[in-house]
């Protein structure tokens, strides 16, 4: 079936002449290539107010950076993530999200994403954890997480969390305006295999703003040209969730929420997201 047999996802404005982005959009779609709706491309009221959402998900994050220390648990960062919301006005977006039961994720060498903060879990030394939270602040939200090394650790371990972060940095640096998702994935795919480090594939980056999680999904591993055609005024995650093993991963049947997500092989996995908007020119971070 041909696109113009299709629902069309691209609409010109009623009574307005086609704009160059319309023109390119359209171009692409009538290619069979997958572009977004109308409602994926942020006003500049709501850019404004996830610009400002994202403020406030940098200072939780630095709050965290600054008292983060060997001996701590991970309810207490939740309790500090929980404590500059209140003070700032904003909602953290995890909070009973989907019967997740605290305010911020807490992940613990190999747990990949969504570790639950709990008295027990102590950090200690030589341990890495990410840090994941996310901001609602006047119904606009924010996303960003954040790699700690606790102490001195192994430099398989710090070897780790740098290429992760150098991931999210190549990711940001491919995404370009009329590019698609699937060549920030085969670039973050391509840099990990000099390391024969695995991508997980489970999870994803992700479209966010008015919503926790909208449309598209970015995967972190895929194929030139493939997946959603990327256009200025769209807003959304990059999170690449790298492991020093196998890219498979399992959820702890230990946790009754059903929520932490680790490596197969129990080896150490590490991750960098930021909120990003689409310009004319490239990636914004939205969440320095």
């Amino acid at each position: 079936m041909t696109v113009r047999n299709m629902k069309r996802r691209w609409h010109c404005l009623p009574g307005q002449e086609p704009t160059e982005m319309d023109k390119t959009i359209m171009y692409w779609e009538n290619k069979g290539k997958e572009v977004p709706t109308r409602e994926l491309i942020k006003t500049p009221e709501q850019i404004e107010g996830i610009r400002k959402a994202g403020v406030i998900n940098t200072g939780v994050l630095d709050e965290v950076a600054k008292k983060i220390h060997a001996g701590m648990s991970t309810l207490e960062i939740d309790q500090i993530c929980r404590t500059y919301c209140e003070e700032h006005d904003a909602i953290p977006a995890c909070l009973n999200y989907e019967g997740f039961p605290m305010s911020v994720c807490t992940s613990i060498n190999e747990v990949v994403c969504h570790g639950i903060p709990k008295e027990e879990d102590v950090l200690q030394e030589g341990d890495i954890i990410n840090v994941d939270f996310t901001t609602i602040l006047d119904g606009y939200y924010a996303d960003a997480s954040r790699m700690f090394i606790i102490g001195k650790t192994t430099p398989e371990k710090e070897q780790l969390v740098r290429v992760a972060k150098e991931c999210l940095e190549i990711g940001m640096e491919v995404a370009k305006p009329y590019s698609f998702v699937g060549d920030i994935g085969h670039a973050i795919e391509k840099h990990c295999k000099k390391y024969n480090y695995g991508v997980v594939r489970d999870l994803c980056g992700h479209g966010v703003g008015l919503q926790f999680h909208e449309e598209p999904d970015i995967a972190h591993f895929g194929h030139r040209g493939t997946g959603m055609l990327l256009v200025p005024g769209m807003v959304f995650t990059i999170e690449p969730m790298i492991n020093l093993g196998t890219w498979r991963v399992f959820v702890d049947e230990d946790d009754p929420y059903g929520w932490e997500v680790i490596t197969d092989d129990e080896l150490p996995s590490a991750q960098w997201e930021h909120t990003l908007l689409m310009t004319e020119h490239g990636v914004e971070i939205l969440t320095y």
